[in-house]
């Protein structure tokens, strides 16, 4: 079995080595020179130089009333807090700095920790600090390792290789992807090179070199550039500008030349990867299951077996995709709800329109790669025994085998008498007369 695995394997790698090679090419032609971008310089500039943000330790807090309530709002509380900063070059400084009322409603109290915003005063000459946010970095740092921990327990080494692949995707997006966006390199190109890289080394590294994970590959990439075509024909033909939210018209005003519609194109290719991912390993292993459990049966027995498991999966994929949405999204549905505008309105306006069109563009690629995951799987898995040798034939004993093997057997039969002993009959009753 093994061995036919493997050449199973070599028939997919002549897909797949061209499209290697073609991720390698791509990376190397779209890869950012490393400039600083128009928006990266926007940006610098937006911030004040040297700005930082260290933590700081509620020393005293003095609240007031800074809005009086009205019919519709209540009165809303502000504070001024004497804060101790904990690091940086500023540590141990006492610093004063207003608190907004969103974050008294909290109820800070003293001994609290808080992140400011440092401003060096560069311009001024006045170093001025200002309520940033709520430390987050303990209960981050604690769930991390706990979900490590889990991860290991449970799914162990191969688990693990999960979350290395995971920081994996992580490099690519961050070092490769985000800055060729930046540096205006063609959307769907850079979507679709990255999330290939990822894809290769990912799936590999947690399912391990085998023909059940090349054929999740094949499928996987299949989703991917489909979603990439129907993407931007959905984007074209429902005018999707990108503008749907405050952060892209803050990304407007640092570089207005952006390509913000192809954004929108490479959001959706890469928000398929994880679901892609799911949907097209399970289809694999559950192809080449049966395949092991009935090595006879032909690609078509297998295609149909196979895409009885995937309907399900489908059916369940489905309800992931939309109530993942609406759980993300719970805050912007709220403040829909409570607007007195048609349902019709609200469902094809840029915002939510924007995340209905990614998800239908997703959910049919979804869709279409099971079957394509599975119809690989089956043909690859019986053309994998198709050529192999069989077993060959018992060979027919000779006419002096059969007379030495019957005289062994008689031979066998004496012995077996011999070693029975005499035959004793029992004794018989005396004739009462």
């Amino acid at each position: 079995m093994t061995a036919r695995r493997r050449r199973a394997v070599r028939l997919m790698l002549v897909v797949l080595v061209p499209i290697g090679l073609a991720t390698l090419v791509g990376l190397g032609l779209l890869w950012p020179a490393g400039e600083k971008t128009a928006a990266q310089q926007a940006a610098e500039s937006f911030l004040p130089p040297g700005t930082t943000y260290p933590e700081a330790t509620i020393a005293s807090l003095e609240t007031f009333e800074c809005a009086t309530a009205t019919d519709s709002a209540p009165a809303q509380v502000c504070g001024t807090a004497v804060m101790v900063i904990a690091d940086g070059e500023s540590a141990g400084d006492y610093v004063q700095v207003e608190v907004p009322p969103e974050v008294v409603a909290e109820d800070v109290q003293v001994g609290d920790e808080l992140v400011l915003n440092r401003d060096p005063g560069v311009d001024t000459g006045q170093v001025t600090y200002s309520f940033q946010d709520f430390p987050r970095g303990t209960p981050i740092l604690v769930l991390a390792l706990v979900f490590t921990l889990v991860v290991g327990a449970v799914a162990r080494l191969r688990g693990l290789l999960a979350l290395v692949g995971l920081g994996f995707a992580f490099v690519v997006l961050l070092q490769f992807m985000l800055p060729a966006l930046l540096d205006g390199s063609s959307p769907i190109w850079v979507s679709l090179v990255g999330s290939s890289a990822i894809m290769f080394v990912v799936l590999y590294l947690a399912h391990g070199f085998s023909a059940r994970t090349t054929t999740a590959l094949l499928g996987t990439l299949f989703g991917l550039a489909l979603s990439a075509v129907l993407g931007s024909v959905a984007v074209a033909a429902a005018t999707l500008t990108g503008f749907a939210s405050e952060d892209t018209i803050q990304l407007l005003t640092f570089d207005p030349t952006l390509d913000f519609s192809g954004l929108v194109l490479a959001a959706t290719v890469v928000a398929g990867l994880g679901i892609l991912n799911d949907v097209t390993i399970t289809q694999s292993s559950a192809v080449w299951q049966l395949h092991e459990a009935a090595p006879t049966a032909g690609w078509r027995e297998l295609f149909g077996r196979g895409m009885s498991i995937g309907r399900d999966h489908i059916a369940s994929t489905i309800y992931t995709i939309v109530f993942a949405y609406a759980g993300a999204a719970l805050p912007l549905l709220l403040l829909f709800d409570l607007y007195d505008r048609p349902f019709w309105t609200v469902l094809t306006g840029g915002v939510i329109g924007e995340e209905v069109v990614r998800t239908l563009v997703g959910g049919i690629a979804l869709v279409l790669a099971v079957p394509v995951t599975t119809l690989i799987g089956a043909l690859v898995a019986t053309a994998s025994t198709a050529g192999a040798p069989a077993a060959a034939p018992a060979p027919v004993p000779t006419e002096e085998e059969v007379a030495a093997e019957r005289r062994r057997e008689r031979l066998r039969a004496v012995r077996e008498g011999q070693d029975a002993g005499p035959r004793v009959d029992p004794p018989r009753p005396r004739d009462p007369r």
